[in-house]
């Protein structure tokens, strides 16, 4: 059984924990998609991506010790798992065959 597609945002946040490995938290998943894509997302969307993410059993939670420092919080760190790793695959696979073949350069139909 194929997995869903994911969308693009989805397919952003994803990348973004595969990229950030044990760092991937709000803020770092907010700047690496802002940096890789050239658009800084608001908080709620990536926090919203990543409850529906979990549902679908893509995305796991774990939650920090507080910070070592006076007020510190705690974090809800994201981690990626295997159906979310297959499911970006997946989706990468189909983008790609899609886009074989155009001329993306020349703006081309």
């Amino acid at each position: 059984m194929q997995a869903d597609q994911l969308g693009t945002f989805e397919l952003y946040v994803l990348a973004s924990l595969a990229h950030l490995g044990d760092d991937a938290y709000g803020v770092t998943i907010r700047r690496a998609i802002g940096d890789r894509s050239g658009r800084l997302p608001s908080f709620g969307a990536v926090y919203s991506t990543l409850e529906r993410l979990a549902e679908k059993g893509y995305v796991s939670f774990r939650v920090s010790a507080p910070q070592p420092i006076p007020g510190g919080r705690s974090r809800k760190y994201a981690g990626l798992t295997a159906p979310g790793r297959r499911a970006m695959r997946d989706s990468a696979r189909v983008l790609n065959a899609m886009l074989a073949g155009l001329d993306l350069e020349l703006g081309g139909r």
